[in-house]
């Protein structure tokens, strides 16, 4: 099983959370970016559809990829 981590950053004025290079986007409080760490990582855990997804890696190249609905990663907040 595949495990994450949001680490909660100093991004651009303000807070963030950040993953695999990737930052959410700026929140004013370390709090609100904290909370909003927390719910993303609490969404990892929900089963949902087989689908295609789309998405850009750390070096700028785009991927497409079947995502199964049912292979959930352990998610956690740092931060």
């Amino acid at each position: 099983m595949v495990h994450v981590t949001y680490h909660i950053v100093e991004h651009d004025g303000g807070w963030a959370y950040k993953l695999d290079g990737a930052f959410s986007e700026t929140f004013r409080t370390h709090e609100e970016a904290l909370k909003a760490a927390q719910r993303a990582a609490g969404e990892q855990h929900v089963s949902g559809k087989t689908t295609g997804i789309v998405y850009q890696d750390g070096n700028g190249e785009w991927h497409e990829e079947v995502s199964r609905g049912d292979d959930r990663p352990q998610a956690d907040v740092d931060g």
